[in-house]
């Protein structure tokens, strides 16, 4: 569990069904539309599945209330994608997501600032790195708040949702970064 002024990062319970359905019944960008949920017993599901992640998968949680406003989780990986079993993992690329009722009150980024220190600190994180969508400019704004650098836009990168005709949508990506020592810095 990790605790900020205002947020509770825990392992997500059964009870929080409700309100991980509210927030995923409509993604509002286009790299969650495969999480979108149709009903609460979707949700459900869901949930008990992710109620088995407890070291890296973590539901957003108001102090005051208990109420889940989102998500954040990130697993290690290695650097370079054909390492072999030995490899060190200390690469993480997280995903957050908040329901869009409580965008624009700092929330994201005081999760978000709470989970990279614990990947710094506790889980041996030496790069975090985040991919985000060109017209998803808050999720930007958030990167470049918690110090990351861009390091690059990907043209037509990749496809989450297609067209009326069933052709694949592409998107354009940035993906943004941060290392332990520049996180030492802040």
């Amino acid at each position: 569990m990790i605790e900020t002024e205002r947020l509770i990062l825990r392992p997500f319970k059964e009870a929080d069904t409700e309100d991980v359905f509210e927030y995923l019944k409509e993604p509002l960008v286009h790299c969650f539309a495969c999480m979108k949920l149709n009903t609460l017993d979707d949700a459900k599901a869901e949930v008990l599945n992710r109620v088995k992640e407890t070291e890296y998968y973590f539901a957003i949680v108001l102090k005051e209330n208990g109420k889940v406003i989102g998500e954040i989780d990130a697993y290690p990986e290695s650097g370079e994608p054909h390492q072999d079993e030995n490899a060190v993992l200390d690469n993480f690329s997280p995903c957050w997501m908040l329901n869009k009722d409580y965008h624009g009150k700092g929330y994201a980024y005081e999760a978000a600032y709470a989970f990279f220190d614990y990947l710094f600190g506790e889980k041996g994180a030496r790069r975090i790195y985040a991919y985000t969508e060109d017209y998803n400019v808050p999720s930007q704004k958030l990167c470049e708040k918690l110090g990351m650098r861009r390091e690059g836009l990907f043209k037509e990168f990749v496809s989450f949702v297609n067209d009326a005709d069933g052709n694949p949508i592409y998107e354009n990506t940035y993906q943004y970064a941060i290392l332990k020592k520049e996180w030492k810095l802040k």
